[in-house]
């Protein structure tokens, strides 16, 4: 069984995607218990294997997903210590710092632990891991967002204008103010082109420890004026339910054949669809017995089948793009 602890905007996306062609029951957990049931009866009409349950029943689930908002180390612990694999969205960089050294748990308990399997972390990871195939090395990673999820993604994301940018770069973590470093950034169509700076995210983080090669990674995110300006303020106006259409975009660099090369990869949905589309088939990887191995890990790194789970992704109907040179 697959559990999904919280029934909103990403909670939803996890649901659905794993209801698709599903033989394994699907149990939704959300502190609404309306919200979780209104789920679980619209997608009756796709499985007859999905159903609104309490907290205690997820202590049933071979894997959980934690798809509400951050911070996760202490559901994630309380699970492990249940002997159940869990797969976090989380985005938000201290939470995915407690959720990591929960890895000696996740060991002792043999189960497993995945970090960051979103859009921004999580697709990241497995568009390096895949576009990376193309070079003899890669060296430098750079990482931009655009859109939100729900309500809580979009309150990470007002935060992630007002902190600190963790960023690697040629062999020391710098720090630098969020909200900074601008740059035009261009994304698939049909979202296009955006001011991005740097983000208080932990993609850098992640995906270092993923590719330990690489002398460079930043992440930035799409910000307006006004992002800007109000990020360290509190949220004067109400998120929506759900962002529009949201974007990813790659940027890795290394050498092919002794020459320098540069290759961009992005995705064009929106950033809840693609965090529950991700996190999904993470889980359902886990329930297949694909990972196995014990401990704490994230997308892209060798011990994960990320091929795989890219596939099953992309099969979900999340689409990669590359951009073609002139």
């Amino acid at each position: 069984m697959i559990g999904v602890f919280g029934a909103g905007v990403v909670g939803a996306r996890v649901a659905e995607s794993l209801s698709i062609d599903s033989v394994t029951p699907i149990c939704v957990y959300d502190a609404s218990q309306v919200v979780a049931q209104r789920l679980a009866r619209r997608l009756l009409e796709t499985s007859l294997l999905i159903q609104a349950v309490g907290r205690s029943e997820l202590n049933k689930a071979k894997v959980v997903v934690l798809a509400g908002p951050s911070p996760h180390a202490l559901i994630a612990r309380e699970l492990l210590e249940k002997n159940i694999s869990v797969v976090s969205t989380s985005d938000d960089i201290a939470d995915c710092l407690n959720l990591l050294t929960l890895s000696d748990l996740a060991i002792r308990n043999k189960v497993t632990l995945i970090i960051g399997a979103a859009a921004s972390p999580g697709m990241s990871g497995l568009l390096v891991s895949n576009i990376s195939k193309g070079f003899d090395s890669i060296d430098e990673v750079h990482v931009a967002l655009h859109g939100t999820g729900g309500p809580a993604c979009a309150r990470q994301h007002h935060r992630a204008l007002s902190g600190q940018s963790i960023g690697w770069h040629d062999g020391e973590w710098l720090r630098r103010p969020a909200g900074s470093g601008r740059e035009l950034c261009w994304f698939p169509e049909p979202v296009g082109a955006y001011d991005c700076y740097r983000g208080e995210l932990p993609d850098p983080l992640l995906i270092k420890r993923a590719f330990p090669e690489l002398s460079r990674v930043t992440v930035r995110v799409s910000a307006t004026r006004r992002d800007r300006v109000f990020a360290r303020m509190p949220m004067l106006i109400p998120p929506q339910a759900e962002g529009g259409m949201g974007g990813l975009r790659v940027e890795v660099r290394g050498t092919k054949n002794g020459e320098r090369v540069v290759d961009v990869v992005g995705v064009a949905e929106r950033a809840g669809q693609v965090a529950g589309v991700v996190s999904g088939c993470v889980a359902r990887s886990i329930s297949a017995d694909e990972i196995s191995r014990p401990g704490a890990f994230v997308l892209g790194e060798t011990a994960m089948p990320n091929e795989i789970i890219f596939s099953r992704v992309l099969a979900c109907g999340v689409q990669a793009h590359s951009f073609v040179r002139a």
